[in-house]
């Protein structure tokens, strides 16, 4: 396979920095993004002024509203758009897909309780093998900004390779892993954690409990991959342990900024007013608790963030309940 071009569905604040980053290496790099005046400005000023603010984009960047073209006119396909939302943007593809499609979205459909490999495969009807997920410890900004970055891309290994040394560059780091499942599910959990330990960075309950929530976090995460039939040591590496470290701590974190915003005493509404942006961990979290009620399974910690969010307990009430759990092996 010789790739080309390649094109990034979605036009926040990821994809566009996956496009830019990517735009060393191709000559063409197409962005599709629903909105009329994102696509004007990054076409016409080089800048997504909305989500990613001051970064100058390269002139091989061509944004554009008509998702069929950037499909039909490039060799691979990035999939960028809000998790619940593919789906509903992919449905309108209505022609044979026979090119690398990697999913850079990160969660669990909530209606299906499905993976976005799933969804990518039901609405393309792609060949699995064509279907890959790409996921680590990735700030959109720094990606943009050219700083050093490490990821997993999870798929099939031969086709894998290819697209290895199509998209590394100097500055972001592919390693591949053929465990496509626990790949995604590394990406999706994470984000429930980090809105815990913002909550608990939050509420000033120090570096023992966001270090006890991010060990135990990173359990909970291996046995939602179990579930899925995921690898288990998967979530060890950068899709896992790399991205819920990164994600839990750092201050570009849009899930643990709404977490610390919550600890804060903000409303769940305030809170995702004040970030301003998709908070991925609000949604995942709807379908985690759906898992954990179809599958009898303890996610503690997935739990109380699901009871703080959706029916209304104070971060101070789900820390008691969290600590008042029944003793038992670390590991059980």
């Amino acid at each position: 396979m010789f790739f080309k071009s390649i094109s990034v569905i979605g036009s926040g604040s990821w994809g566009t920095a996956l496009a830019q980053v990517f735009s060393e290496k191709f000559e063409q790099v197409f962005l599709w993004g629903r909105s009329e005046e994102v696509v004007s400005n990054i076409n016409e000023k080089r800048e997504n002024i909305k989500y990613l603010k001051g970064i100058k984009l390269r002139e091989n960047i061509h944004a554009s509203t008509d998702l069929k073209k950037v499909f039909r006119e490039s060799d691979i396909i990035v999939v960028a758009v809000p998790t619940q939302h593919i789906r509903d943007v992919l449905k309108d593809i209505d022609f044979p897909v026979d090119k690398p499609v990697i999913s850079a979205s990160k969660g669990i459909e909530i209606d299906t309780l499905k993976l976005i490999s799933d969804v990518i495969f039901e609405t393309l009807k792609i060949d699995r093998k064509l279907i890959f997920a790409l996921s680590g410890p990735s700030f959109a900004k720094e990606v943009a900004l050219g700083l050093p970055t490490a990821v997993t891309l999870g798929g099939e290994i031969s086709i894998g390779e290819k697209l290895q040394m199509a998209l590394n560059t100097q500055s972001f780091r592919l390693y591949l892993n053929e465990d496509i499942t626990g790949v995604q599910i590394g990406g999706a959990v994470k984000n429930v954690i980090a809105i815990a330990t913002g909550a608990s960075d939050g509420l000033g309950l120090g570096n023992n409990a966001r270090a006890g929530l991010i060990t135990r976090g990173l359990y909970e995460m291996t046995k939602v991959a179990k579930i899925f039939g995921g690898k288990p040591q998967t979530l060890y590496g950068l899709s896992g342990m790399g991205d819920l470290v990164l994600t839990a701590t750092g201050e570009l974190s849009r899930n643990r900024k709404f977490g610390f915003l919550i600890g804060k005493g903000l409303s769940v509404e305030k809170a995702l007013e004040e970030v301003g942006q998709v908070v991925e961990g609000v949604k995942t979290v709807k379908a985690l608790k759906k898992l954990m009620e179809k599958n009898d399974v303890e996610l503690p910690i997935s739990e109380v963030v699901y009871r703080v969010v959706y029916e209304g307990f104070s971060p101070k009430e789900a820390v008691k309940i969290l600590m008042s759990r029944q003793p038992k092996k670390e590991l059980l």
